[in-house]
């Protein structure tokens, strides 16, 4: 018993320090600026045109990009297939690799001098230096998330569900809409969530594609590589707090549901 009381001591003294680890640096900036600061921060139409731009480019390249990624782990859930295990591992390449790298293997992907690039000239989109190449390569760098969450939750749907209905007449396509998703929604929905979190506080392969219009990321180095600390810290906290605000309302809309269910 004295064993085990111990045990739990030293692990709630890690446990305690990786806290303070963690919440340290971000309670100390918020004590660093003073309310006026950020509000006057808050006025500048630059930094809501940024913040903006975040929030809508990585949700809109989350949702475009969730109509391939949830077929796409459905099927690795499901199928056996060549190459399956090195499939796996290049999804998650994007997290591993430096993302200024996946930045330049994407620009060389999508810049004008491509066929991408010249077939999205002739529709009047340029993706370099374009909200759309912003959005890009937010899901280029975050789409793993999604994968691998969603691959998770088909994988634990019984199959036996899904060739139960089959045999009763359901197609294949009706029995992923009606019984796949809905069973395995929760992991769907977390990776969603994860996806567009990861792809607002990107940076790297942003920065690569699209230094302007400026992000929120690129102006916070934008305005610390030009003007200091001092002048960059008041749009990181607000952009910390609108990025909090959104992911603790995307959760409690997620366990609600989840609640509701159950």
């Amino acid at each position: 018993m004295i064993k085990t009381k111990t045990t739990y001591l030293v692990f709630t003294f890690l446990s305690g320090l990786v806290l303070l680890f963690l919440v340290g640096p971000l309670v100390s900036m918020l004590l660093s600026s003073t309310p006026n600061t950020l509000f006057e921060t808050t006025r500048e139409p630059e930094v809501i045109r940024s913040i903006w731009l975040t929030l809508w480019t990585s949700m809109a390249g989350t949702l475009l990009f969730a109509i391939g990624a949830i077929p796409f782990a459905y099927l690795l859930a499901r199928k056996n297939f060549p190459l399956k295990r090195l499939v796996n591992s290049v999804i998650d390449l994007p997290i591993v690799i430096p993302h200024t790298a996946a930045g330049i293997a994407l620009l060389g992907s999508i810049s004008r001098d491509t066929w991408i690039g010249q077939a999205a000239e002739s529709l009047g989109i340029s993706f370099v230096g374009h909200p759309a190449g912003i959005a890009l390569a937010m899901a280029f760098v975050s789409m793993p998330f999604l994968i691998n969450a969603a691959r998770d939750g088909f994988e634990a749907v019984p199959e036996k569900l899904e060739k139960a209905a089959m045999n009763l007449g359901a197609s294949h396509w009706r029995v992923f809409i009606s019984i796949s998703v809905p069973l395995a929604w929760r992991n769907i929905l977390s990776g969603l969530i994860l996806m567009f979190a990861r792809g607002m506080s990107e940076f790297g392969a942003v920065v690569i594609i699209a230094y302007h219009p400026m992000i929120a990321p690129v102006m916070i180095y934008e305005r610390f590589g030009s003007f200091g600390l001092d002048y960059a810290r008041p749009v990181a906290i607000i952009f910390i707090l609108v990025s909090l605000l959104f992911f603790i309302v995307l959760r409690m809309i997620s366990k609600r549901k989840a609640h509701v269910e159950d």
